[in-house]
């Protein structure tokens, strides 16, 4: 029970210090804040900070060492530094608009799908059609390179790459119906 009630009375104490504190010093912190922040709201945050650790440090109060409204000038001096540090330290928030957004990574899957559709679709090609259009469109050779990887004459190049892409187009369009078939 006599710690209980020695808590209350040190609590009581606390408070009357906080209470001289800020009734002896408030207006002078608060005025001195204000022009270190150029803001009422955040030197009214610096003033309450300044308390707590008067508060949570009563010892510098009364050691002695220099005057206590140096000390609490001091004290908010060094909060105003380091919420203006912390808030270099991170980078601005900036309001998004139409122009800033990010730009929307695509799917993929698309053309995955599409890769996929065509290779099956080329599976289906005698290799004879197949060949010519891996050297002619992916490997990007021109008719007579193409002739010549094959060793055929460049005239049968042209005639198996146009019934190759005829036979792929048959191929796409019979798909297409499957798929509207489904769908419907």
């Amino acid at each position: 029970m006599a710690a209980l009630w020695s808590r209350k009375r040190e609590a009581a104490a606390d408070e009357a210090l906080i209470r001289s504190l800020y009734e002896e010093h408030g207006r002078a912190l608060l005025a001195y804040a204000t022009r270190l922040t150029g803001d009422r709201a955040a030197a009214e945050d610096v003033v309450q900070e300044t308390l707590v650790r008067a508060w949570r440090h009563p010892d510098a109060l009364v050691n002695g060492k220099g005057s206590v409204r140096g000390w609490l000038l001091t004290v908010a001096r060094n909060i105003v530094t380091d919420r203006f540090r912390a808030k270099a330290a991170r980078p601005r928030e900036v309001a998004e608009t139409p122009a800033s957004v990010p730009p929307v990574q695509h799917d993929h899957a698309d053309s995955v799908v599409d890769s996929m559709v065509v290779l099956a679709a080329l599976d289906r090609l005698s290799p004879d059609h197949r060949d010519v259009l891996l050297e002619i469109y992916f490997r990007g050779r021109s008719v007579t390179e193409a002739a010549e990887a094959l060793g055929v004459p460049p005239g049968t190049v042209k005639s198996r790459s146009h019934y190759a892409l005829r036979a792929l187009r048959e191929t796409f369009v019979g798909q297409q119906v499957a798929l509207k078939g489904v769908a419907g």
